[in-house]
């Protein structure tokens, strides 16, 4: 699952952010809030976390831009203003939860967690293609009804693909998507990794699904070797 944290202190977004991809969620971070609606306004994220007193556009200017867009996410506001009406008007906007800091990380994923098992209309929670299965909320792996135990970093990569599948990724898509961050020379850790999940989700089954787009990069696919 894909979340976004908008949030102007470095150091909490850093925490935050650290915190969740451990937990395996692809994650995205915008600093201000023309940022955080520019990135929410093109990607259909599953979550969005973020501060009220934002630089640029405010916290609840934001919540109320997305549900006027009709976004779906679930929005869990982050902040020290703790004051009852603050609280009324931003649930008012459409947040779903409201946390105030400080707060310990443990309480965050808790109730991140918690609005993830709430599941918005556009989100499907379980991928397929062909007979591979992706359970998002679980975070479990099946093929051919065959759990299959891949790390954190290869159940990102192949969500990702799954997410995107049919459609050609390059090796620096996947680095930002799975990665989030800049591996300067070091693409080939993608290849690695891809290799990784072919081993456990192609090899040991009949139909090859991950597919090497020469001069591209990769791409999840039910069609023939060559086609994507």
């Amino acid at each position: 699952m894909r979340l976004l944290i908008v949030e102007d202190e470095r150091k909490v977004a850093d925490m935050i952010v650290r915190g969740l991809r451990a937990e395996s969620f692809a994650v995205d971070v915008a600093f201000d809030g023309n940022s955080g609606w520019e990135m929410a306004a093109v990607v259909n994220y599953d979550l969005i976390i973020l501060d009220l007193m934002l630089p640029g556009m405010n916290g609840t200017e934001l919540i109320r831009r997305l549900r006027q867009k009709g976004g779906k996410a679930a929005i869990l506001v982050l902040t020290a203003r703790d004051a009852t009406q603050d609280k009324v008007d931003n649930f008012e906007a459409g947040a779903d939860d409201y946390l105030t800091k400080p707060f310990a990380f443990a309480e965050l994923l808790v109730r991140v967690k918690a609005l993830l098992r709430r599941p918005p209309a556009n989100v499907d929670h379980v991928l397929r293609v062909a007979d591979l299965e992706i359970d998002r909320l679980a975070q479990q792996v099946r093929r051919a009804g065959k759990r299959i135990d891949l790390t954190s970093k290869e159940y990102a990569l192949l969500e990702y693909m799954v997410s995107h599948a049919g459609r050609v990724l390059t090796r620096t898509m996947i680095i930002e998507h799975v990665w989030d961050e800049s591996f300067e020379g070091l693409t080939n850790i993608v290849d690695v990794y891809v290799r990784h999940l072919r081993e456990k989700v192609d090899e040991p089954f009949g139909a090859k699904l991950i597919r090497t787009v020469r001069g591209a990069g990769y791409c999840l696919s039910t069609e023939p070797e060559g086609a994507a």
